[in-house]
């Protein structure tokens, strides 16, 4: 089985709303491949600048690490993903990396991130509930 490093965020802006995208009919959290000798952390955020388009973002804290897998062109897949809490005082437009397939990317407030949360997978409801802890 191969295993594939990867890093993310729970990004929240100064309003107190959540970043999340949304991906092959998924809501999910920006999330991507460590490339080789990259530190965790800079892929976290380049991750995270590449699949919503924006800027001025700055790790807070880890927040868990999650291991599911998957199956791509008939090999198993284990993915390993660091998960990081993070903040921007990005203000600007939200553009998806739709060569992602990602089509939507919205700041949601804390009163919708439960209608999210019913549309989306396991490891990221235990992302956003490491948070709520």
């Amino acid at each position: 089985m191969k295993t594939i490093i990867a890093a993310g965020g729970l990004v929240q802006n100064r309003k107190g709303e959540f970043l999340f995208i949304f991906r092959r009919g998924k809501w999910d959290l920006p999330k991507g491949k460590v490339n080789e000798g990259e530190e965790i952390e800079d892929a976290a955020i380049r991750e995270v600048q590449e699949e919503c388009g924006i800027g001025e973002i700055e790790i807070v804290r880890p927040l868990i690490n999650t291991i599911h897998t998957y199956e791509l062109k008939g090999k198993k897949i284990l993915k390993e993903t660091h998960w990081f809490l993070m903040k921007t005082s990005w203000d600007g437009e939200l553009i998806p990396q739709t060569e992602e397939d990602i089509t939507e990317v919205i700041w949601a407030d804390k009163s919708r991130i439960g209608y999210l949360l019913g549309n989306t997978f396991d490891n990221i409801r235990e992302v956003v509930n490491e948070f709520l802890k």
